[in-house]
C-alpha cells in the first residue's frame, strides 16, 4: 500500500473514531440499575445452537475489544472436539482450521507448533500466541517462540485470526491464536472434574479442576501433570502446569479479572538422526547427556468498564517471568558424543505490558456501526547466556566458569508502543466495510559479548523503527452465505536469534533486515441449515526480504546461514466442509449425529528472485503443496467417536531445496499420512475415552532441527494408545 493510501486510511479511521467517541452523545440510563445486574455492550449472536453442531465456527463480527468483521476467523469450541485432548493432539483439536502445518515431534503435547501458508511451524513463531487475550510467548517481537501451550482439557475455545489480525494483535504474518481458558461453573458455588490418563511408553497424566461462583465472584483453579518415558531411549519427560483465575464484579459497571499460570517442564533429549539412521531404525538415540528445562510464569489483570450499553473500555496488564535452560552436546549428529564438557544455554525472559481498548457502538441511519481504538505498551528484557557445563550425564545446568563464559553473554531489550484502530462501517444492512490502521514503534537491540577462539568480542546494537500498517476488509451477508475480502499489510522485526547466535551448524548474516509484505484474502462461507457448513478462502501472502536459511560450505563444514533469502509469494486455497450425514438422510432426532469433515489446502509458495538462480523458483521452507485432513466423527446418546486422517505433501527445510545433507539439518521432508481414532462413552458423571494416535503405525518425521532438540531428523511418535477416565462433580 502506497504512502498516499496510508494517509487516506489513517485519516478515515481517525475521523470516524472521533465521530464515534466524541460527537456521539454517551447516554447512561439514569434509572438505578439493580445490584445484581452488570451493564454489557450489545452483542448479536446468531444460530449458536446450529453452530455447535459443526466443527467449523466463526467469531462474531464484534466482541468486547475486538472487531472480527471483514477477517478470516475460526473458532474451535473444545466441548465439541472429539479427540485426545489429554496430550494436546493438534491434528484432532484443530480439525476445523484449514491449512495448518504442524510439527509432530512432541508426543506429550508440551508444545503445539503450528504454521501455515508457507510459515515455519516451530513453536508458533509466526503467530501472535495468546492466552485469555494476552501474550504468552517469550517475547512477542524479539523471540516469539511459545514454549508453553495451555492444557486443552482446561481450554474453553481456541480463536484464530489469520494475517489480517496484524492490525489488532501485532504485525506478524501468520495472525493470532488465542487460547481462552474455561471459567468455573456459574450455576453453583463448587464444582469440578478430575481425569486420569494412561498411555503407552509410560505416559501418565492427571488433570484436576475446581471452580464455581460465589455471589459476584467466579473462580477456577486447575493442575495438570504429565510424565512419559518416551518411545526412544533418553526421552523421558515431566511436566507440571497450574492455573488459577478470579473474576469479580466490583460495581454495577466494572469487572476485574486476574489469572496466573505456572508451567514446569524437564525432559531428556535423545538427539536427531541422519537420513540413513532414520531409515534403518527411527527409535535409536545418539545422545544420553542432553537435557532441556522450562520454568514458565505468566499473569494478567484485566479491568472491564462498561460505560453504558454501547461503550466499553478494557485495560489488560500482563507479564512474563520465565526461564529456558538446556545442557548437552549439540554438535552435528555425525559427531559422536565421547564425553567431555557440555554446552549450557540459559535464557531469562522478563516482560510487562498493557493493552487498552475503547469500543463504541452507535447507529448511523438505521445501521449499527462500531469503532475501536487502543494502545499497547510493552517492555521486555531477555538475558541469553552460553558457556561450558559439567561433563556428567545429569540435568545440571550450572556453568563451570567463574569468570567470563566460554560462549556468550547478551542482554536483548525490547520496547514497543503501538496505536491501533478499526471501524465497522455499514452503508446498508448486508455490507460491512472495516478500514483499520496500526502505528507502532519497535525497538530491539543487543548488548554483551561473545568468544571467538581466544578472543572476547564486545557487541552492542540498537534498532528503532516506526511502522505504519494499513488494511481494509469487507463482508457481504446473503443470509446463509457470506462473502469476505481483506487486504492487510504485514511486518516482522528481526528476532534476537537474527542478531546473535552461537550454536554449532548455524551462522547469521550481519546485514539481515526486517521483513515486510501483505496478505490478500477472498473467501466465501455459508451453511445449509444444520446439514452443511463450508468455508473456501483464496489467499496471497507476499514476503519482501523473507528471512530463511541457506546451506553453505564454510571451512569444509555444512552450515545453515540465516539471512534475508529473497522475496517470496505464497498462493493457495483453503477449504473446509462439515457435512451432517444424519441430517442429510433423516430428520429424526433419535438417530446418531454423524459428520463427514473435510479440511484441505493447496499451496504454491516460492521464492521469486531472478538475480539468484540457485533460489529463484524454489519452494519456501515448510510449505507443502497440499495438506488434507478428513474423517468421520459422531455422537449417539452417551457414545462419541472420531476417525481422522491427515496427509501432508513433501516439503523442504531450506531455501535451496536441498534433498539431503550429511548432518541432516537440511533436506526434504517426505510426504506422510497419519490417522487417529478416538472412542468415548459418558454415563452420568463418568466419561471414558480411548484414543489411538497414528493408528496405522506410520514411520515419518515433520522436522529437521539445526540445534535443540537435534540436530538432525526428529522422528514422530509411532502408534500409541491412551485411555482417559474423567469424573465430574
Amino acid at each position: 500500500m502506497s504512502a498516499p493510501r496510508f494517509a487516506v486510511v489513517l485519516a478515515c479511521v481517525v475521523l470516524v473514531s472521533a465521530q464515534c467517541l466524541v460527537a456521539q452523545r454517551w447516554s447512561i440510563d439514569s434509572t438505578k440499575t439493580r445490584r445484581d445486574t452488570l451493564r454489557l455492550p450489545i452483542v448479536n449472536v446468531k444460530d449458536v445452537a446450529d453452530e455447535d453442531r459443526f466443527a467449523i465456527t466463526h467469531a462474531p463480527d464484534v466482541q468486547l475489544g475486538i472487531i472480527n468483521a471483514g477477517k478470516k476467523t475460526e473458532v474451535i469450541r473444545m466441548a465439541s472436539v472429539i479427540g485426545n485432548t489429554a496430550v494436546n493432539n493438534a491434528r484432532q483439536a484443530l480439525i476445523g482450521i484449514a491449512g495448518l502445518n504442524m510439527f509432530d515431534n512432541d508426543a506429550a503435547g508440551v508444545n503445539m507448533s503450528i504454521g501455515g501458508r508457507g510459515l515455519n511451524p516451530n513453536r508458533n513463531i509466526h503467530f501472535v500466541t495468546r492466552q485469555n487475550g494476552y501474550d504468552i510467548s517469550a517475547d512477542p517481537y524479539g523471540y516469539p517462540e511459545a514454549y508453553y501451550t495451555p492444557p486443552l482439557e482446561g481450554v474453553s475455545r481456541i480463536d484464530v485470526v489469520r494475517g489480517a489480525g496484524a492490525l489488532r494483535y501485532g504485525s506478524q504474518f501468520g495472525g493470532t491464536i488465542n487460547f481462552v481458558m474455561a471459567d468455573g461453573p456459574r450455576d453453583r458455588e463448587l464444582g469440578g472434574d478430575v481425569s486420569l490418563t494412561g498411555g503407552g511408553y509410560g505416559f501418565a497424566g492427571l488433570f484436576a479442576r475446581v471452580g464455581g461462583t460465589i455471589e459476584n465472584t467466579n473462580y477456577v483453579a486447575l493442575v495438570n501433570t504429565r510424565h512419559s518415558d518416551g518411545w526412544r531411549a533418553n526421552s523421558q519427560l515431566d511436566q507440571y502446569t497450574a492455573y488459577a483465575a478470579v473474576t469479580t464484579r466490583v460495581s454495577e459497571n466494572v469487572r476485574l479479572r486476574a489469572d496466573y499460570t505456572h508451567m514446569y517442564f524437564e525432559g531428556k533429549q535423545p538427539g536427531g538422526l541422519t537420513d540413513e539412521q532414520f531409515g534403518r531404525d527411527p527409535s535409536i538415540a545418539l545422545r544420553d547427556r542432553n537435557w532441556f528445562r522450562l520454568d514458565w510464569n505468566v499473569a494478567s489483570l484485566t479491568a472491564d468498564w462498561f460505560i453504558d450499553d454501547a461503550t466499553s473500555l478494557r485495560s489488560q496488564f500482563f507479564g512474563n517471568l520465565s526461564f529456558r535452560r538446556s545442557v548437552g552436546m549439540v554438535a552435528s549428529i555425525t559427531t559422536a558424543d565421547t564425553g567431555g564438557v557440555r554446552t549450557v544455554n540459559i535464557d531469562e525472559y522478563r516482560n510487562v505490558g498493557n493493552e487498552t481498548t475503547l469500543q463504541h457502538d452507535f447507529e448511523v441511519g438505521d445501521q449499527k456501526w462500531s469503532a475501536l481504538t487502543g494502545i499497547r505498551l510493552y517492555a521486555g528484557s531477555t538475558v541469553r547466556q552460553q558457556g561450558n557445563g559439567t561433563a556428567e550425564a545429569d540435568a545440571n545446568y550450572a556453568f563451570t566458569s567463574s569468570g567470563r563464559l566460554e560462549g556468550s553473554d547478551f542482554t536483548f531489550p525490547t520496547r514497543n508502543l503501538a496505536w491501533f484502530s478499526e471501524v465497522v462501517v455499514r452503508p446498508f444492512s448486508r455490507l460491512s466495510i472495516v478500514p483499520g490502521v496500526r502505528v507502532e514503534s519497535i525497538t530491539t537491540g543487543s548488548d554483551g559479548y561473545y568468544r571467538l577462539r581466544d578472543s572476547t568480542i564486545n557487541s552492542s546494537e540498537d534498532r528503532t523503527r516506526t511502522v505504519v500498517l494499513g488494511g481494509i476488509g469487507a463482508t457481504y451477508d446473503l443470509d446463509d452465505v457470506q462473502l469476505t475480502l481483506n487486504a492487510t499489510q504485514n511486518y516482522r522485526a528481526i528476532w534476537f536469534s537474527d542478531l546473535r547466535i552461537t550454536i554449532p551448524n548455524y551462522a547469521i548474516d550481519p546485514n539481515i533486515k526486517d521483513e515486510s509484505g501483505y496478505t490478500l484474502e477472498a473467501g466465501v462461507r455459508g451453511k445449509i441449515g444444520s446439514t452443511l457448513s463450508w468455508d473456501v478462502t483464496g489467499f496471497l501472502l507476499r514476503y519482501n526480504g523473507r528471512t530463511g536459511e541457506i546451506v553453505q560450505n564454510i571451512n569444509g563444514t555444512s552450515v545453515r546461514v540465516r539471512t534475508n533469502v529473497a522475496d517470496a509469494t505464497s498462493r493457495g486455497v483453503e477449504a473446509l466442509a462439515d457435512l451432517s450425514l444424519t441430517r442429510l438422510l433423516t430428520e429424526s432426532t433419535e438417530a446418531p449425529d454423524i459428520h463427514l469433515v473435510f479440511n484441505g489446502t493447496l499451496l504454491d509458495s516460492r521464492y521469486d528472485t531472478p538475480s539468484d538462480t540457485s533460489i529463484d523458483g524454489k519452494f519456501v521452507e515448510y510449505a507443502p503443496s497440499a495438506i488434507i485432513r478428513t474423517g468421520l466423527q459422531g455422537t449417539y446418546k452417551g457414545f462419541r467417536g472420531s476417525f481422522l486422517v491427515s496427509h501432508t505433501a513433501e516439503q523442504f527445510t531450506d531455501a535451496k531445496n536441498t534433498l539431503s545433507s550429511a548432518n541432516a539439518t537440511a533436506g526434504k521432508i517426505p510426504a506422510y499420512t497419519v490417522a487417529d481414532v478416538t472412542l468415548g462413552y459418558t454415563y452420568d458423571r463418568y466419561t471414558l475415552d480411548v484414543s489411538c494416535n497414528n493408528v496405522f503405525g506410520a514411520s515419518y518425521f515433520t522436522r529437521r532441527s539445526g540445534s535443540y532438540p537435534g540436530p538432525g531428523i526428529i522422528p514422530a511418535e509411532p502408534r500409541n494408545v491412551f485411555a482417559t477416565l474423567r469424573v465430574t462433580f
